[in-house]
């Protein structure tokens, strides 16, 4: 199993934070909808409670080429937990390394009112030749991609620093 973590300092407070990660379907949304990034798009089946507890989706997310998949792969994930402004924890199953990934991102206030934000997510993939041969350079590859896709995100809450 691989883990990552990794710390941002934003210039806002976390009620915006949140709000750009986790921003309100359009009033004229259909279900499913569709969101794209930079690095991959995502559908959203079920919307959850007003935190996002209970959105199901599915991913796309770019993955090295030679696993055979055209550089692509796909994720069906649910949020477990969420609290608006606090936190937002998932659960993934993933192809086409057969894996479940857990993550979150939690916010903390600061005193001085800026938000520190933590993401930390777990990989497992399940083949056991599969994970000793690939898992480390897969996962190092997604975890780039995230840290590119919460930067470039953090950026339109206020100005942001990767701490860890």
């Amino acid at each position: 199993m691989r883990a990552y973590t990794v710390q941002f300092a934003v210039d806002a407070p976390p009620r915006r934070v949140w709000r750009i990660l986790h921003p309100p379907p359009p009033p004229d949304a259909t279900v499913p909808r569709l969101v794209e990034y930079p690095a991959g798009s995502m559908e959203i089946l079920f919307e959850g409670d007003e935190a996002g507890k209970g959105l199901v989706r599915t991913c796309v997310f770019n993955v090295p080429r030679y696993l055979l998949s055209g550089g692509k792969a796909r994720s069906w994930e649910v949020i477990t937990e969420a609290k608006v402004n606090e936190i937002s924890r998932y659960v993934a199953i993933g192809k086409p390394l057969w894996s479940r990934a857990e993550g979150y991102h939690q916010l903390e206030e600061q005193p001085d009112g800026t938000t520190v934000l933590t993401f930390h997510e777990t990989y497992h993939v399940f083949n056991p030749v599969l994970r000793a041969l690939l898992e480390r350079r897969v996962h190092a590859k997604i975890s780039a991609d995230n840290l590119a896709t919460y930067e470039h995100a953090l950026g339109f809450a206020g100005k942001t620093r990767r701490m860890s």
